[in-house]
């Protein structure tokens, strides 16, 4: 079924203790973060969304209780002049999770299709391949054994001009307002555009869409968490690897001594 973001714009409360329930996840998560580690699993989280959709506050629960070994935030800016001279995946490629380490990109790949698409940055040749390249290199991934979540944050026009006023009244926070903010609001029918066509050609059986809700945040970290938890729940052993017998009896060893 296509994705329509329509269909995401409620900003319905979150119906329940949202304590409890956020506790509960960062819990869960920490546990599925391990279990990745020990596993020595590879999990991808792409996190894409407009400006001021609950992106970051999103990235900040999903890590705040797991372990720092476990994960890598990439925050994806604009390409170097080095990653300019090369293709476009290439630096995403040297930021591929190791065995055992989940990769949060906070913006990604998709940046081809979206701002370079619309700003200009990519030509329309450039643009209208990397649809192809894109999900050519998700089924790489997918086939290697990687774990791929895709995540969307949406916020409609009004919900995203309100949080980037309150922005501008926070002094700890009005630096996270810029010029490039105002100049993607200014295009936001081309933007729409641009999702509409990244939805339609790479929402794949391997790598699909998970749309967020952005315009109530405590729903959609409800929302977000959930979804990751609930695809590597799903993707990871239910069961801890088995202990080096020899390392075991060793370590026990060795303890008792100590009684």
């Amino acid at each position: 079924m296509a994705i329509d973001l329509q269909d995401y714009e409620t900003g319905a409360s979150f119906d329940g203790d949202y304590k409890a329930e956020l506790d509960s996840l960062q819990e869960r998560l920490a546990r599925l973060f391990v279990a990745n580690l020990v596993h020595r699993r590879r999990t991808i989280v792409v996190v894409e969304g407009w400006d001021a959709s609950g992106k970051g506050g999103a990235i900040q629960r999903l890590t705040a209780e797991c372990d720092p070994r476990a994960y890598r935030v990439w925050p994806i800016a604009a390409p170097t002049d080095e990653e300019k001279a090369r293709h476009y995946l290439w630096r995403f490629w040297q930021r591929l999770p190791k065995a055992g380490q989940v990769a949060i990109f906070d913006r990604s790949w998709y940046g081809r299709v979206l701002v370079e698409r619309v700003e200009g940055f990519a030509s329309e040749p450039e643009w209208r391949r990397a649809y192809d390249e894109i999900n050519e290199y998700e089924s790489q991934l997918v086939a290697d054994g990687t774990l791929l979540v895709k995540l969307f944050f949406h916020t409609t026009q009004a919900t995203q001009d309100a949080r980037l006023l309150a922005r501008l009244d926070h002094p700890w926070k009005r630096w996270k307002v810029t010029e490039e903010d105002l100049r993607n609001r200014a295009r936001r029918d081309d933007y729409l555009a641009a999702m509409k066509d990244m939805f339609d050609l790479t929402d794949t059986r391997w790598a699909p869409w998970r749309v967020i809700d952005g315009n109530n945040k405590k729903s959609a970290r409800i929302a977000a968490l959930t979804a990751v938890a609930e695809a590597m729940a799903k993707a990871l052993p239910a069961k801890p690897p088995a202990a080096c017998p020899e390392l075991e009896q060793a370590a026990r060893k060795s303890l008792a001594a100590q009684d």
